[in-house]
C-alpha cells in the first residue's frame, strides 16, 4: 500500500471515502483543499476507491496544518492512519504543526507527539438576531487590508487561503478592525474566519454573516472564548460537538484572543 500525492481527479474518491466513514461528502470542501494544500492517500488494495487519505496544508514557513485523517471502515486497525500522519509530518518539516482531533483519534496523536492546547465546541442552528449595522459587505479591493490584518492576528502566512475567500465562499464583510467570511457546506452555511480586535466586532460580523445566509448555519467556536460561546448560544446556536486542538512542536502562532472562527476545522 504504497503513499502517492492525489490530485483533484481524486475528488469523487475521497468523497466516498468520507461518506464510508460517515461524513458529509463536502465536495466543495475538498475541492478548495486540494488548491491550497496536499492530498495524500493509499488506494484500496482491492482497487476500490481509497485505503485512506489526510490533507496536509502549509501556512509560511512556520505552521502546518493536517485535517481529513480518513482510513476507509474496511480497512481500520491496519496502521494506515498512522503511516499516513508519519507521512505528513515528513513533508511538514520542522513547522509547528496543529490539528482538530476527535476523541476516537487523540491517542494516536498523543503517540506522535501532538499535545491538546484546547476545545473547540462545533455548534449548529438557525441565528436569532438583527442586523448590526457597523459591518458592510467587502470586495476585493479590500482584500489588502484584509491580508494585512491577518497576518498580525493568525501569526504567519495564509494569504493563499484567504484569496480564495472571494471566490469559494458566499459572503465576505468588513468592520473597523475586523473581518469575517461566510461558505455553503452540504448541509449548511459555515462562518469562519472571523478575525477582529474585540469580541463585539467579532459578535458584530458573526451575526450579519448567519442573517446574510439565513438557514441553518455552523460555526466553531473556541471553548476558552467564553463570552463568545455564551452569546452565540443565546442566539440560537446549539447541538455542540466537541473536538481537541492538538499542536505538536511548538506553540500556535499569533493572537488566539482575537482569532474567534477558523477558516473551517481543517484549515484553522
Amino acid at each position: 500500500m504504497r503513499i502517492r500525492r492525489l490530485t483533484v481527479a481524486d475528488l469523487d474518491a475521497c468523497t466516498r471515502l468520507a461518506t464510508d466513514r460517515q461524513w458529509e461528502p463536502e465536495r466543495h470542501k475538498w475541492s478548495l483543499l486540494f488548491e491550497v494544500g496536499e492530498v495524500h492517500g493509499i488506494d484500496a488494495p482491492d482497487g476500490d476507491g481509497l485505503a485512506a487519505a489526510n490533507v496536509l496544508t502549509r501556512y509560511g514557513h512556520d505552521h502546518a496544518v493536517i485535517s481529513m485523517v480518513l482510513t476507509a471502515a474496511r480497512h481500520s486497525r491496519q496502521g494506515l492512519a498512522r503511516r499516513l500522519m508519519e507521512h505528513a509530518l515528513e513533508q511538514a518539516g520542522d513547522r509547528t504543526v496543529s490539528l482538530h482531533a476527535t476523541e476516537q483519534g487523540r491517542p494516536l496523536y498523543e503517540k506522535l507527539g501532538f499535545r491538546t492546547v484546547g476545545r473547540v465546541a462545533k455548534h449548529t442552528g438557525v441565528f436569532e438576531g438583527r442586523p448590526s449595522g457597523v459591518t458592510r459587505p467587502a470586495t476585493e479591493d479590500d482584500l489588502g487590508a484584509i491580508l494585512a490584518l491577518d497576518a498580525e492576528i493568525f501569526g504567519t502566512d495564509r494569504s493563499r487561503l484567504l484569496r480564495r475567500m472571494f471566490g469559494f465562499g458566499l459572503r465576505v464583510r468588513m468592520a473597523d478592525g475586523g473581518f469575517g467570511h461566510c461558505w455553503r457546506n452540504d448541509s449548511n452555511v459555515v462562518i469562519g474566519p472571523v478575525v477582529a480586535r474585540d469580541p463585539a466586532t467579532a459578535q458584530a460580523l458573526i451575526g450579519d454573516l448567519a442573517l446574510d445566509a439565513g438557514g441553518e448555519v455552523r460555526m466553531d467556536l473556541d471553548l476558552a472564548q467564553e463570552e463568545l460561546v455564551g452569546w452565540a448560544v443565546a442566539h440560537g446556536m446549539g447541538r455542540p460537538w466537541q473536538v481537541s486542538l492538538m499542536v505538536r512542536d511548538g506553540d500556535l502562532p499569533g493572537d488566539r484572543t482575537r482569532q474567534f472562527l477558523p477558516f473551517m476545522q481543517a484549515l484553522g
